[in-house]
């Protein structure tokens, strides 16, 4: 099998959404003074590679630490917009910007989540219906076209977290000894 980040470095003074906090990551202590290595992170609950909690765009809604588990992780594959079909009981990822437009096909469907690069439109009608989102992710394109992987993207145990960043990673099967991309 094979690991593939699909996660975006959070490093001091990274692009952010507009509005939200800047992300600040200082260090604290140092092992020549305490002996020990220690940063101090300052950033929005939706800094870089993240999941939305329903709450985040819905007041009242679920929060991630009342969601179980299971709802961060899962059999997944990538779709296109203009696929005929999209496959029934697993989280789906997009490799290109998607909007409203998939919303009744992925209503319809009701994947545990949806990841990629979500217009805000379809992130809060996808919210609205319990659908987690993950959002700020990278390397999509380096996942096998038309079969599933795993994904697991947990975040933070936030007390009433509406999102957090997560280490997102695909695992996939590794192709036979022989068998490259061009056989």
């Amino acid at each position: 099998m094979r690991v593939i980040d699909l996660s975006l470095p959070i490093a001091d003074g990274m692009p952010i959404y507009p509005g939200d906090p800047e992300v600040k990551v200082k260090v604290a202590h140092t092992y020549e003074c305490h002996t020990w290595e220690l940063r101090q992170l300052s950033m929005g609950s939706h800094t870089g590679t993240h999941v939305d909690a329903p709450s985040h765009m819905h007041p009242g809604a679920a929060t991630l630490d009342e969601l179980p588990l299971e709802r961060f992780f899962g059999a997944s594959r990538v779709v296109r917009i203009e696929d005929p079909a999209w496959p029934e009981g697993r989280g789906l990822f997009f490799s290109e910007s998607v909007g409203l437009e998939c919303f009744d096909r992925l209503a319809a469907l009701r994947p545990t989540f949806v990841g990629g690069e979500l217009s805000e439109e379809l992130e809060r009608a996808l919210l609205g219906i319990g659908i987690v989102t993950y959002t700020g992710l990278q390397g999509l394109d380096r996942l096998p076209s038309g079969t599933d992987f795993m994904f697991y993207g947990f975040p933070l145990r936030i007390v009433c977290g509406d999102g957090s960043p997560v280490r997102a990673v695909a695992v996939v099967e590794a192709e036979p000894a022989g068998l490259g991309m061009n056989a």
